[in-house]
């Protein structure tokens, strides 16, 4: 990314995503933002990846009211302990106070979890594997940023149910599986590593953090696998009768995605000229740009109702009062990944010019439209993803001395694994993230430890 977006990324990210139609922060509430087309568009896009992932590995979608018991919220102590200044409580129906107040789910196991006594009675019913996607609500107290730290969070939660540990931690290698082929639709590079104990999600087992880094070096936690154990199901009686008669409680699993993927998309690919969107995920994945001219305008409709019919996102662009370089620098500002642009020539030689939002030109072909077309974007998709883990080993300098640990760009360490090493790492106003390939002497003790990344958090 050039270095001037670099410099102050923040003013980038804010005039970028209201320009281009991503979000609108206008709505009277704080932290309340409206999706408009383009932005909802590129959201429905990326639900509809993570749809098509978690329904390959034996995932059903359901979807749970909003509002929680207050009674059920505090069956767990843990859990609530990590929400119980985060929450909205409803507490009035019309006029009339509520016999039990209500909270606007925060997460959903303890929406969920009940229901879940409900359904698994016996070994036949497991493995149970959910998910859905629905509005999550955190009075979040920090200041907000659209789509990284809002207050009504667009989430994607997946919720599993199995017979022991064992399956569990195999549903575990599944969901990594699953962001994995999420990351790779569009090009996101990250780190995943398992939660130092004090940072886990709470009433977890364990927790699985995935971050990737923004241009001012801060990391963007865009996902989350927890363990649960049976933690929950003691909480709220989830169990079985196993083959021989036994009650057993179940081992559960979840992972969370939000919105936050948005962010990550606009920050690790986007460049001084604006956005630049994986054709997985465009809300328009081809722009046809007239060249006013004989026959041009019918020959560019051809065009498109070819690339309809493949199903591709295409829009021809009629609007008479631009020229054609405004329409341009309109579109590359939006991050459509793929520009034709047909003029007279094209009209005569009976082809189309193909431009790519990440550089380079060639000209196809009429028949071979589509070829071409589905060509470009699979270089797009590589030169997308090439130049994100670039940008991401870049950023992480390593050190060792924790006097250099200044500034917002990442650090790669060696870290021993012992609390106390950790307090003074993270006393710099730098969390540990997660471990790389590598060992050496610990940055604080110098005991044996492995190499480390930390970084501010968003």
């Amino acid at each position: 990314m050039e270095e001037e977006i670099e410099d102050d990324f923040s003013t980038w990210y804010n005039n970028i995503i209201e320009k281009t139609g991503l979000t609108d922060k206008r709505y009277p509430v704080k932290g309340l933002n409206i999706w408009p087309p383009y932005g909802w568009a590129l959201m429905q896009n990326i639900d509809s990846v993570i749809r098509e992932k978690f329904n390959e590995k034996g995932y059903k979608e359901v979807n749970f009211p909003t509002l929680i018991p207050k009674s059920q919220f505090d069956r767990e102590a843990e859990h609530i302990k990590g929400f119980s200044d985060e929450v909205y409580w409803v507490t009035k129906g019309g006029s009339s106070d509520l016999e039990e107040k209500l909270v606007l789910r925060p997460t959903s196991e303890t929406a969920m979890y009940p229901i879940f006594s409900l359904w698994v009675r016996s070994h036949s019913d497991l493995p149970l594997r959910i998910y859905q996607i629905v509005n999550t609500f955190r009075y979040e107290t920090k200041q907000t940023r659209s789509f990284i730290r809002v207050r009504e969070i667009h989430f994607i939660e997946g919720h599993t149910c199995h017979v022991d540990y064992e399956d569990s931690e195999r549903q575990v290698m599944d969901d990594i599986e699953i962001w994995k082929g999420i990351a790779d639709s569009i090009s996101i590079p990250y780190i995943m590593e398992r939660r130092p104990e004090w940072d886990k999600f709470p009433g977890a087992f364990y927790s699985i953090g995935v971050d990737t880094f923004l241009p001012s070096g801060r990391s963007l936690q865009i996902a989350t696998i927890h363990q649960y154990k049976d933690n929950f199901s003691k909480a709220y009686d989830i169990s079985y009768t196993d083959e021989k008669g036994n009650r057993k409680l179940v081992h559960q699993t979840t992972f969370g995605i939000s919105e936050r993927l948005v962010a990550a998309i606009v920050g690790v690919h986007g460049d001084k000229k604006g956005l630049i969107l994986p054709p997985s995920v465009a809300p328009i994945q081809v722009v046809i740009v007239p060249i006013p001219g004989e026959n041009v305008i019918e020959y560019a409709r051809l065009v498109l109702k070819k690339l309809k019919s493949k199903g591709i996102r295409a829009e021809l662009d009629e609007r008479e009062q631009y020229t054609p370089g405004w329409k341009f620098n309109d579109w590359e500002e939006k991050g459509v990944p793929v520009r034709l642009d047909i003029g007279r020539e094209e009209v005569n030689s009976g082809s189309v010019t193909i431009s790519l939002r990440t550089g380079g030109k060639r000209r196809v072909k009429l028949p071979y439209l589509i070829r071409g077309v589905n060509s470009a974007f699979s270089e797009i998709k590589e030169t997308l993803k090439k130049r994100a883990e670039e940008k991401m080993n870049g950023y992480m300098v390593e050190i060792t001395d924790l006097k250099n640990a200044t500034g917002q760009m990442p650090n790669v360490i060696f870290w021993c694994g012992k609390k106390e090493c950790a307090d003074t790492i993270e006393s710099t106003g730098k969390s540990i993230l997660g471990s790389l390939e590598g060992e050496g002497k610990c940055i604080v003790c110098g005991s044996p430890g492995k190499k480390t990344v930390i970084s501010k958090k968003y």
